[in-house]
């Protein structure tokens, strides 16, 4: 079976790409090397590029990997997490 391309919107790829800056710049603070990250996440070190760039066809694994390196796993269970807009339309069914 062929691989689906991932298409985003160009506002949401610009979210993508700030969550890539902010792991290049989590790294950074570490003193951590590229070279260090890839391998402890055990990933090419053009995956973590990837990463750091926001590209959207990197699995959300390699993404996650990064993070636990980085120490930031905690943050993955942010995400999604203040459902407002479900929560409303939960309320709207209880009327």
């Amino acid at each position: 079976m062929a691989k689906k391309k991932q298409i985003l919107f160009p506002k949401h790829l610009v979210i993508l790409e700030q969550l890539g800056e902010n792991i290049k710049l989590a790294r950074k603070r570490r003193k951590l090397t590229a070279v260090q990250v890839s391998e402890r996440a055990n990933i090419v070190r053009m995956t973590l590029y990837q990463i750091e760039k926001g590209n959207p066809s990197v699995a959300i694994g390699a993404y996650f990997n990064v993070l636990r390196v980085l120490g930031l796993q905690d943050d993955f269970l942010k995400l999604a997490a203040d459902d407002e807009f479900g929560r409303k339309l939960q309320d709207l069914d209880l009327l």
